[in-house]
């Protein structure tokens, strides 16, 4: 039984581009990815001299892809003019209250009272007490006068009248002195206990105000790490184009290729089995191709 077998080939040029992609793809495996230029690149303990040559050609072609990808690289659009604003305006707010607060704060302690006295305050008691006594020594003229008139001006009686006048003049001066005193000082610890009133208001607010500040800072500080995380994300992707372009490359030449051979008829091996002819066939077989020959030769 004899055997025959059918080659079907693509086209010559589709036949030399795939081979064409299957010696770069071969080529392709033997190059190392890198995603640095040459100055990032050094021997590592135990490379051998040809894999650092790899590297080191590798990382060249890689800087140039970059060069080459410039264009085409990923860019951050920067903060605009109001985010810039509004961040200048949170930060001012910061800590804003604080001023405030070290100033209630200051109003506290045993002598806090002594910075709300009223200025005034001697100059209302000099003047209370001047007339005072100018009442007090009308007074006294007034005794003077009664003793004259009833004849007893100069006499013990006199004398124990002024005294007594006097003494209780005194009493009557020493208590308008410490009532005044006694005025200013409430005025003025009252003025202390709400100004201690207002601190611990501010001291009860000051955790939303934190709260505040916190929530500010970071609004602001998510804000300025996306940003900064959109720039990393945008050079790993303009270092990742420049790292797997060839590769990229190399898949799409693949894919174009597979397109064009899918349009092209189909190739492959066949192979099919024929049976050898009996004796019969063969005698049969020459008889034919006798008649055939005597045919030909007869005069016609």
């Amino acid at each position: 039984m004899a055997t025959e077998t059918t080659i079907s080939r693509p086209a010559p040029f589709v036949e030399d581009i795939g081979k064409d992609l299957a010696k770069q793809a071969v080529a392709m495996t033997g190059v190392p990815v890198v995603s640095t230029g040459i100055t990032g690149i050094s021997q590592q303990p135990g490379e051998t001299a040809a894999g650092f040559k790899a590297r080191q050609d590798a990382a060249r072609a890689f800087t140039t892809r970059q060069e080459s990808l410039t264009g085409l690289a990923p860019q951050v659009a920067g903060q605009d003019a109001l985010q810039k604003q509004a961040q200048t305006l949170a930060t001012q707010g910061v800590g804003s209250f604080q001023p405030f607060l070290q100033q209630a704060q200051a109003a506290t302690g045993p002598q806090a009272f002594q910075q709300f006295m009223s200025p005034y305050q001697q100059q209302v008691m000099d003047t209370s007490l001047a007339e005072f006594d100018r009442q007090a020594q009308a007074q006294e003229q007034r005794i003077r006068d009664q003793a004259v008139s009833s004849g007893a001006f100069g006499g013990g009686r006199e004398g124990v009248l002024q005294a007594e006048y006097q003494a209780g003049s005194d009493r009557n001066r020493a208590a308008l002195q410490a009532g005044l005193l006694q005025q200013g000082f409430g005025q003025a610890q009252q003025a202390a206990q709400q100004q201690f009133a207002n601190q611990m208001g501010l001291a009860s607010a000051l955790p939303g105000l934190q709260r505040g500040d916190i929530s500010t800072l970071g609004s602001l500080g998510a804000l300025n790490q996306a940003q900064t995380q959109a720039g990393l994300d945008a050079t790993r992707e303009a270092n990742r184009m420049a790292a797997f372009q060839p590769q990229e490359q190399l898949q799409q030449y693949g894919n174009l290729v597979t397109g064009i051979m899918g349009g092209m008829a189909g190739s492959g091996t066949q192979t099919q089995q024929i049976p050898d002819p009996g004796f019969l066939q063969t005698a049969l077989g020459a008889a034919a191709t006798g008649a055939g020959i005597y045919g030909a030769l007869k005069p016609r």
